[in-house]
């Protein structure tokens, strides 16, 4: 599953500090503005008092809002908690499990940082798996994208769709990509009709949202 996050972590205040000590520092700044946990589970924010360290860095001045990438199932736990101001989570048309419980987190007050909004690129241009794609050609996406619209630009459009995303990250290997990117971000999203015939798609597919 690329969405779950195979990296050793530290979950202490001490190295929390340390980390964020030492990005102030390669910075040259004294604060960051935003400072994210990355995927812990509810047990392991839990057993290292994680909100109150990041809370504490906050009071400090050294953070202004504090954050949490998560996904499914503990997520939801962190939403209750009211405490996030931002949360980053995976979500693009070909993997919609997140498309309520960004709502749900949005409905919240926090803002939303996407991730994945493109599935990681198409087969031979990006890092997206050859299977994530082809949920696209079961629904016949391709029927709907515009003359000249690439794949990846149709699948940004409908993650702007969403009402509920505030951002999103889009990896990119070339600057040309970047500049095509935001290209495509300033086009606007899908129209509602087609935005809504591509969800209609989907769900026929199987591709539905978890909640």
């Amino acid at each position: 599953d690329e969405n779950t996050d195979d990296t050793p972590h530290v979950w202490t205040r001490e190295n929390l500090f340390r980390g964020l000590h030492e990005s102030l520092e390669r910075m040259k700044t004294d604060y960051v503005d935003v400072m994210q946990l990355h995927n812990p589970s509810v047990e392991q924010a839990e057993q290292g008092d994680l909100v109150a360290v990041l809370q504490e860095m906050k009071q400090q001045g050294k953070v202004r809002w504090i954050g949490c990438s998560s996904t499914l199932p503990h997520i939801t736990a962190y939403i209750e908690s009211g405490v996030f101001d931002v949360f980053q989570i995976p979500y693009s048309a070909l993997e919609r499990q997140h498309e309520n419980v960004i709502s749900q987190a949005a409905q919240a007050g926090a803002g939303i940082i996407d991730r994945g909004g493109v599935a990681r690129g198409e087969p031979g241009a990006g890092l997206g798996g050859e299977d994530r794609w082809k949920k696209f050609e079961a629904a016949s996406l391709d029927e709907l994208r515009e003359q000249g619209e690439s794949r990846t630009a149709f699948l940004l459009r409908f993650l702007i769709a969403h009402p509920d995303i505030h951002t999103t990250i889009v990896g990119t290997l070339y600057p040309e990509h970047l500049q095509e990117n935001v290209a495509v971000a300033e086009k606007g999203p899908l129209a509602s009709d087609v935005y809504a015939e591509v969800k209609r798609r989907l769900n026929a597919g199987g591709e539905t949202p978890a909640l």
